[in-house]
């Protein structure tokens, strides 16, 4: 661990293991799998979105997007809508349900970093939040992939 960056990517590793040790993407506490709280994330900021627009946001192939959306769709997370603005592809929208679903998946997960960071004081918190912001943007610049923030 000679450079800075083999700690960093150490820690990452360790970091990764931690949400993927959840069985099937999901934690305990959890309301809903994980692709399903990332799509519905996306959706919420940047409104409704065609396969072919969240293929480009995730840089991920239709099929895969086909069976995440399918399956939002069956818990009834998405509905799928035509274009707002008239184009061809229909589009996927949250549902109430998807929004309340998603409010309390997030609520699980803040009580949990709570949890984890009880003994870190505010400034502290915001520090590392501010230094996983820039870590994601940085990521999001090489990869042409940037992600909106609310």
């Amino acid at each position: 661990m000679d450079r800075p960056t083999h700690q960093v990517e150490y820690e990452q590793m360790l970091l990764s293991r931690h949400v993927l040790s959840h069985r099937r993407g999901r934690s305990e506490d959890s309301v809903m799998e994980r692709s399903a709280y990332v799509l519905l994330s996306r959706i919420r900021i940047q409104g409704p979105m065609s396969i072919s627009e969240l293929s480009d946001a995730f840089g991920l192939d239709a099929s895969t997007l086909n069976r995440q959306t399918a399956a939002a769709m069956r818990t009834g997370l998405v509905e799928r809508i035509p274009d707002p603005e008239g184009g061809m592809a229909r589009k996927f929208r949250i549902t109430d349900k998807g929004a309340r679903l998603l409010d309390e998946e997030r609520d699980v997960i803040t009580r949990a970093l709570d949890k984890v960071m009880a003994e870190w004081s505010d400034d502290d918190i915001t520090d590392f939040a501010a230094y996983l912001r820039r870590f994601n943007t940085s990521i999001e610049h090489l990869d042409g992939r940037p992600w909106p923030r609310p």
